[in-house]
């Protein structure tokens, strides 16, 4: 499974949960696979997903929030993973595809075939931290994740693209980006 049939999967699940998309490659394949107000498409700040949806989780406690999030975007800020732990948000979702690259700046490799995010999640105080690999275990899980009171984390072992991404751009502004998402959270 690569990132564009990980997050083609888990967005043909989704309602009205709000979704904080890495920048980068996830954005992009989120952008194709299912454009949506209710997504917020990070263009820059490398590793802050889940520190902006940590803050969107917080105010808006009656809505699932989920952060797309990736391997790399994700060692570049390890810290969130204990502030989520420590304020245990019971509507945040997080979803690492780990591809153990970064592949928005050419594949180079991460660390993350040598340490178990997963458990590093646990460990900070998530209440429940799984990795999967197969497509059939992602709708599983997503499915069970979307009912279930968090601070939830899933790692999902992706494969890395050959190459570029065909992955269209996010054709949106920053402003409209921002004004959408503002709407859709209320």
């Amino acid at each position: 499974m690569n990132c564009r049939e990980a997050v083609k999967t888990v967005t043909a699940i989704l309602n009205d949960q709000l979704v904080i998309c890495a920048n980068g490659i996830i954005s992009r394949e989120t952008f194709t696979a299912r454009d949506r107000a209710e997504n917020f498409y990070m263009i820059g700040s490398m590793g802050l997903a889940s520190s902006i949806g940590l803050g969107v989780a917080l105010s808006n406690q009656s809505r699932k929030v989920i952060v797309f999030d990736g391997d790399g975007n994700l060692l570049m800020n390890l810290g969130s993973l204990t502030m989520v732990g420590t304020l245990r948000p019971k509507n945040f979702l997080h979803i690492v595809f780990d591809n153990e690259a970064y592949g928005s700046t050419g594949n180079q490799p991460t660390v993350s075939n040598m340490i178990a995010l997963e458990n590093i999640a646990k460990s900070a105080g998530y209440l429940y931290a799984k990795k999967i690999a197969e497509k059939e275990c992602l709708i599983q899980e997503v499915n069970q994740l979307l009912e279930l009171e968090g601070p939830s984390f899933l790692l999902v072992k992706i494969s890395r693209y050959a190459g570029e991404t065909d992955a269209g751009r996010v054709a949106l502004s920053p402003e409209q980006i921002k004004g959408r998402f503002m709407t859709a959270m209320q």
